[in-house]
């Protein structure tokens, strides 16, 4: 159960400091360590290929693509210092924070739970959800990564458009 622990808070203390950095290149980093932490809570749970396909897409693919937007993305000046939020945005903030927690518990409470656990366990290997998606469903998957190369390449034109030809 230590290990759960010791998990769980490095990936909130991840992704909490990435959310108060003004770096982003240090936030999509650490950003990486909160993807890489929940991968580890997938490992800890039992849910290897779960884990497996957390690292390959957002730690691996999804994260480059991040760093790829920040650093071809023109950086401009310094936008001087932020001004500090306001009460009414602090209030809507926690009011909105309240909304969705009370739909998820919501929807965490409605749910059969008895049912579940009473219910035969259905095993899939590896193999078989191999088999599927490169079976009939490896045209989406193709789709899939031709999107995001577009999307890709998409980025990188804008971003190397030169923005003083503008009138």
């Amino acid at each position: 159960m230590t290990a759960l622990f010791l998990i769980a808070f490095v990936t909130l203390a991840a992704a909490a400091v990435a959310m108060s950095l003004r770096n982003l290149i240090h936030s999509a980093l650490l950003l990486i360590a909160s993807w890489a932490g929940l991968a580890g809570l997938y490992l800890w749970s039992g849910a290897q290929f779960v884990a497996f396909a957390q690292i390959l897409v957002y730690v691996g693919a999804i994260s480059m693509v991040v760093l790829f937007a920040v650093l071809l993305t023109k950086q401009g000046g310094d936008l001087g210092p932020i001004e500090p939020a306001s009460i009414s945005r602090a209030m809507l903030a926690i009011i909105a924070a309240g909304g969705v927690a009370g739909v998820l518990i919501g929807a965490i409470l409605g749910t059969p739970l008895g049912n579940v656990a009473s219910a035969a366990p259905v095993t899939v290997s590896v193999r078989d959800l191999g088999e599927q998606l490169m079976g009939k469903h490896a045209l989406s998957l193709l789709i899939v990564g031709l999107i995001l190369t577009v999307a890709l390449l998409g980025a990188v034109v804008i971003a190397a458009q030169d923005k003083e030809d503008a009138p």
